[in-house]
């Protein structure tokens, strides 16, 4: 979960927003996270009820299990790190297209391919389920969509792939959950295919220039409320989960986005931009 794009991208998201009514509360006292590390203890997830965690490096799922926490793991649709064992057959498939810039060591991927649609069906996410994950967490399906944007040309047929895996993800794994981070552009599309949909950087965002935690621009921020709301004009069904991130030790900051997230409907959480320690709420 690594916010990829910069926030003037947005205005390059192009599909059209109609009015939409009011969506359905959430679950009173619902919470969730994302941890991307394998320190924690199970007593340390007791506060939450659906858990976002990273497919190699994460914590025992089966004491979590028994506690009865939803168990969604890390599954980057758009782009390739090096650490993950199968990059070393996709460098030789040819489905790497180039470096990310702006996080080294991972690789935007060719999701047209249909190598790519295979791996991820036959072996990516089956291997999630035999983990002990209840579902997938889909990431990184900005990074293709961006590339057409950039070059319509060479990357022509970028965001149909990007639907078509998420909707096969959905037919060939009818029972488990599915939660997508962003892709905005084609979120009215899969709408109807996932369960939740998570607004990474909505409210606030870490800035690598200036290493430091800022506020979102507030037109981007209504910007994205716009397309979280049309989703569940779509799907009245679908859930909104928020990621913002801050400061660890400004307790008021991080409670003030809480109470605005879950004032906009949406289920939020907020951390530090690593994503490597649990940020509890601030009981303020």
């Amino acid at each position: 979960m690594r916010y990829r794009v910069t926030f003037a991208t947005l205005y390059l998201v192009l599909f059209p927003l109609h009015g939409y009514a009011n969506a359905p509360g959430v679950s009173v006292g619902e919470r969730w996270l994302a941890y991307y590390s394998d320190k924690a203890t199970p007593a340390e997830f007791q506060d939450y009820d659906l858990l976002v965690l990273d497919s190699d490096h994460r914590p025992a799922l089966a004491p979590l299990a028994e506690r009865g926490k939803i168990l969604l793991g890390y599954l980057s649709l758009g782009e390739a790190e090096q650490y993950r064992y199968h990059f070393s057959a996709l460098q030789k498939q040819g489905l790497l297209v180039a470096e990310n810039p702006n996080w080294e060591g991972s690789y935007f991927l060719d999701i047209r391919h249909p190598v790519w649609i295979e791996r991820v069906i036959y072996e990516l996410v089956p291997s999630l389920l035999h983990q002990g994950f209840d579902g997938v967490f889909l990431d990184t399906l900005d990074s293709p969509l961006h590339l057409e944007r950039e070059d319509p040309e060479r990357y022509r047929g970028m965001s149909e792939a990007a639907i078509r895996l998420v909707r096969t993800i959905r037919n060939q794994f009818p029972h488990i959950r599915i939660m997508l981070n962003r892709a905005y552009e084609i979120l009215p599309q899969v709408a109807g295919d996932i369960d939740i949909v998570l607004g990474e950087s909505v409210y606030a965002d870490y800035d690598f220039a200036s290493k430091s935690y800022q506020r979102v621009p507030q037109h981007l921020y209504q910007l994205q409320l716009s397309y979280l709301k049309e989703a569940q004009r779509i799907n009245p069904r679908l859930k909104v989960f928020t990621l913002d991130y801050w400061k660890p030790d400004d307790k008021a900051g991080i409670a003030e986005i809480y109470r605005i997230q879950r004032a906009n409907g949406f289920v939020p959480y907020v951390a530090t931009v690593a994503l490597d320690r649990i940020i509890s709420e601030p009981r303020i």
